[in-house]
């Protein structure tokens, strides 16, 4: 005790019988006082501008089934495409047009921009014929894709000009559990949000990049700031504004979610 304090004090009773007692609470430098609260709002304020968001388009195509062709159509077919509509039947059908979105991290000025694989993805190997970004100036831009790897599930875009607002790298490496983390992005297609929580727990496994690459590579960090849908290719921030990770999933059994970010 008199390690922590100025005040000398014996632990011996008094005359009344009583053995003196006091709060158990440490207070540094006050007598009485509060630590200072923890202010994100200039990591946030710098962050939010860099912060995008990407919608991707994928229209409609024919797929065949293999099942049969126009020649040997049959009254059951016919029968089928009269309930259901054409292309109902066995013959090739109509997959209609496909619309996503998620969210993306401008890393320079001349409009580099990170996110996730599974963001801009086709569905299958390929990419989203059409990809469109929106700053948070509600300015627009068509994007393109200069390289991804579905095995970490990263992918980079490009738009054209200059003078965008862009993050800087924090060392992934230096983030230490229950450190505070801002996940920024657009979640349900909602304007830029910005969620806060702690980081829970560092290098995980969840698995799930196995369902893009047959060689998956996985550290996840996972925080508690709320993540949802939408969510995916947007920053993870700590307190100086730095981007330290890329949200990319989450998980959830009992409808609060934890959010996995890769580093």
């Amino acid at each position: 005790y008199n390690k922590v304090t100025s005040k000398k004090a014996a632990f011996t009773q008094t005359t009344d019988g009583k053995v003196p007692a006091n709060y158990a609470g440490f207070l540094e430098n006050a007598a009485g006082g509060s630590g200072e609260p923890i202010d994100f709002t200039k990591a946030a304020n710098a962050s939010v501008p860099a912060v995008v968001h990407i919608k991707t388009k994928i229209p409609a195509k024919r797929i065949s089934n293999n099942l049969g062709t126009n020649r040997n159509r049959g009254g059951m077919e016919d029968l089928i495409e009269q309930f259901f509509g054409p292309g109902s039947g066995f013959g090739p059908q109509i997959q209609p047009e496909q619309r996503a979105s998620g969210s993306g991290v401008i890393i320079s000025d001349d409009g580099y921009i990170v996110t996730n694989n599974h963001v801009i993805s086709d569905g299958g190997e390929g990419v989203a014929e059409e990809i469109t970004v929106t700053l948070s100036n509600k300015k627009v831009y068509k994007a393109r894709v200069i390289g991804r790897d579905p095995s970490s599930d990263i992918a980079v875009l490009k738009v054209d000009g200059t003078g965008f607002p862009f993050m800087l790298y924090g060392n992934s490496d230096n983030v230490k559990l229950g450190q505070w983390v801002l996940a920024i992005g657009y979640p349900l297609t909602l304007e830029t949000t910005v969620t806060a929580g702690i980081v829970s727990a560092k290098g995980r496994s969840i698995g799930i990049n196995a369902r893009q690459s047959q060689t998956p590579i996985e550290s996840f960090i996972q925080t508690d700031a709320a993540v949802n849908p939408g969510n995916s290719g947007g920053a993870l921030v700590n307190t100086r504004g730095e981007l330290v990770g890329i949200n990319t999933a989450i998980a959830s059994r009992t409808g609060s979610y934890a959010g996995y970010s890769f580093a």
